[in-house]
């Protein structure tokens, strides 16, 4: 059937309109890599009662945004949603939907400027998390790394990225040779590679179904090194339920990811350095750190720039990232992390006068009444604040939160609870730390 797309929505897909019928006007329908304004076939492939989804067949007449996919996989591969659009166009849909996303769900009708931060739109990952499939030394089963294949439960294989950094690509070359002549432990499923800022030296974290003999690291690393110089280390997690075969994974799905146990085992290093303009910071293995290095100083930037006072308070502060800065600005620094990883690491990457706890932020709002702070930084997972959360932090007296979001679904669901409770926004900043993906990334200013 032909349809002419309407505007793309958060998650990736572009939305129409079914044809009226009998019945009366034709119901929406989602389907990915289209445009606003084009015109298209497509085919439905599911009918639900309000909506339907549908599969792109072929582009009728194409938007003068639409751009030719730089990467072999893309449309294949479960990673990338917008490499068909121009980059420009991309930001601006991001715009779009965040604007619209507080006017629906927080009812903040937002009409002043959204600023936009971006940067290369390419090889900018510096942490990139992937499946691996083996069957074992007597299988036919061949050896696979990648991502999900789009909407499918599959593993697409790839052998490169382009949206990671150059050593990371490297890296996953080195692997697809060890893991074809049998160089890899038996019952890996997971590898994350991390890469410091001057993309020189690269950590490899494996998550295992099964526990591999303690040697394995050293006998892993050893077999890396000679094929890969710029490997730092080698660290070998169980997954412990972590996930599940069943769950897809892309190139962003590690946002939240954080080992919550040691690894068993490890060779040469466990943490990296990771320099920025402001800071020096140790990142182990498994902990969590932005992902865009060419973003990360302006990032820090936008929360700490022109901030000053008596005391700041950092909610899920990960390895210090705003915390070890935020220092040079205020007599004390409160931050608190809970994922044992990166508070371990915290503690090792803070002034004296930063107090590291670790707790879960919701338990910690709620253990703190009367919390006073000159300025509040929270920056949640996608999940977001939570309602009971976010009560909490509204009741900190404070005059100013600056929440860091990676769910603009999320962020609003929060933010109307701010609102309600006497707050109003007053600084929208978008900085594009997944280009060719959905996900949006943001910087709000909430004030009393």
């Amino acid at each position: 059937m032909e349809l002419t797309i309407d505007k793309l929505v958060y998650g990736g897909d572009a939305i129409a309109r079914l044809p009226a019928d009998e019945h009366g006007k034709g119901k929406t329908v989602f389907l990915p890599f289209a445009l606003p304004g084009e015109r298209v076939n497509a085919h439905v492939v599911e009918q639900r009662p309000g909506f339907a989804r549908a599969v792109l067949d072929n582009v009728i007449a194409p938007s003068p945004q639409r751009v030719e996919p730089k990467c072999p996989y893309f449309a294949r591969c479960g990673g990338c949603h917008y490499q068909h659009a121009a980059y420009e166009h991309e930001l601006q849909t991001k715009s779009d939907i965040l604007r619209e996303t507080l006017r629906r769900t927080a009812k903040i009708d937002w009409t002043g400027d959204i600023r936009i931060h971006s940067a290369e739109p390419w090889g900018y990952r510096n942490r990139t998390r992937m499946r691996i499939v083996a069957g074992p030394p007597a299988s036919a089963a061949p050896f696979s790394v990648g991502y999900y294949q789009m909407g499918s439960h599959e593993l697409f294989p790839v052998e490169q990225c382009p949206i990671s950094s150059p050593l990371i690509n490297r890296a996953l070359q080195t692997l697809w040779e060890l893991g074809r002549s049998g160089g890899l432990p038996a019952g890996m499923s997971e590898v994350e590679f991390f890469a410091n800022a001057a993309d020189d030296r690269i950590l490899l974290a494996f998550f295992s179904s099964q526990r591999a003999p303690d040697d394995s690291a050293d006998a892993l690393m050893s077999e890396l090194k000679a094929k890969l110089p710029e490997a730092a280390g080698v660290l070998l997690f169980e997954l412990r339920g972590m996930r599940t075969q069943g769950q897809a994974r892309s190139p962003v799905d590690d946002l939240d990811s954080v080992a919550e146990s040691k690894p068993f085992a490890f060779s040469n290093e466990k943490a990296l350095t990771y320099e920025t303009a402001h800071a020096k910071y140790r990142v182990s293995g498994g902990s969590f750190f932005q992902t865009n290095r060419f973003l990360t100083d302006k990032l820090i930037e936008l929360v700490t720039a022109g901030r000053s006072g008596s005391k700041a308070l950092d909610l899920y502060a990960g390895v210090g990232l705003f915390a070890s800065v935020l220092a040079k600005k205020f007599d004390k620094v409160t931050a608190v992390e809970s994922a044992p990883s990166s508070s371990s690491d915290l503690q090792r990457n803070v002034p004296a006068n930063v107090g590291a706890v670790q707790d879960r932020t919701e338990l910690f709002l709620k253990s703190s009444p009367g919390l006073k702070a000159d300025l509040v930084v929270v920056d949640p997972p996608r999940a977001g604040l939570g309602e009971a959360a976010a009560r909490s932090l509204a009741q900190v007296r404070a005059p100013r939160i600056t929440y860091v979001s990676c769910n603009p679904a999320t962020l609003a669901r929060d933010l109307g609870v701010l609102v309600a409770a006497g707050w109003r926004v007053d600084e929208l900043n978008l900085i594009d730390l997944f280009p060719q993906t959905y996900h949006i990334e943001s910087v709000i200013q909430v004030v009393r």
